[in-house]
């Protein structure tokens, strides 16, 4: 495995991750919404992940996700690694959380450091480092889980609808059978294309779920649980107006057994 440690770069939160990243909840489970969250307390846990917790929902998070202790999860494009945390502290000491980013984004930010690795905080042994490319997810085995937020439309914008194709064809092929992809992103209008992603950094929804069914996943579940009707849908996320209450979508899908 590849081992990515590094400095922050304030050029990586524009390019890759629109800002801040976003969770949602399980309908079923909403009325848990006040409950504390899972992990959110953990000592190992940076004051500054706590401190988003009640807009994340980690706790209905992983609900949603259907985390377990001892699964293999996968978290594809990590970021800061708020959710990297919380799946270590979920699958525990006898699973494996790997925090994947992809070579596309390796070459487009040209030796620019990529934020510090979560696989060296103390008590993470259980987090690994990967590299995905066009052929592989860059984990050794197959996993139970595989995790992306805010990030699906930035592959779009990178590589358009045959690189995240090919996302989805690596991704489907890690999985276990019956193993589950999660994607959680800004709602865009109904068939905005690819220039418009690059400019508002949002996806058509239905895009989303026919490209992700086309690679042979079956649509396990969604959530309503981050929409917001008052969002025209229109404005890019960073617009003050919006970000952090912009129209979003969480889709689960399964690999067939």
């Amino acid at each position: 495995m590849n081992r990515l440690v590094s400095g922050h770069s304030r050029m990586l939160w524009t390019v890759c991750l629109a800002g801040a990243v976003a969770v949602t909840a399980y309908p079923a489970l909403a009325q848990r919404e006040g409950s504390t969250p899972v992990a959110s307390t953990a000592a190992t846990r940076p004051d500054a992940d706590k401190a988003r917790d009640p807009d994340r929902k980690p706790t209905i998070m992983m609900q949603f996700a259907k985390v377990k202790r001892g699964q293999t999860v996968v978290d594809y494009l990590p970021g800061k690694g708020y959710f990297t945390r919380l799946f270590s502290d979920a699958v525990g000491p006898k699973g494996a959380v790997y925090a994947v980013w992809d070579q596309i984004l390796i070459d487009r930010l040209k030796g620019k450091p990529l934020p510090p690795s979560v696989s060296g905080e103390p008590g993470r042994s259980n987090v690994h480092d990967g590299v995905a490319n066009a052929d592989t997810l860059g984990v050794p085995g197959k996993v139970d889980l595989v995790w992306t937020s805010q990030n699906y439309h930035d592959v779009h914008n990178w590589a358009g609808a045959q690189g995240t194709a090919a996302l989805n064809k690596v991704i489907f092929a890690a999985l276990k059978p019956g193993g589950l992809y999660v994607i959680v992103d800004h709602a865009g209008t109904p068939g905005l294309d690819d220039a418009g992603m690059a400019k508002v950094h949002r996806i058509d929804e239905t895009l989303v779920k026919s490209e992700v069914e086309a690679a042979g996943f079956v649509l396990d579940g969604e959530s309503s649980a981050l929409r917001n009707a008052a969002d025209p849908r229109t404005a890019a996320v960073f617009d003050p107006a919006i970000r952090g209450k912009t129209d979003q979508f969480v889709l689960r899908f399964r690999k067939p057994r």
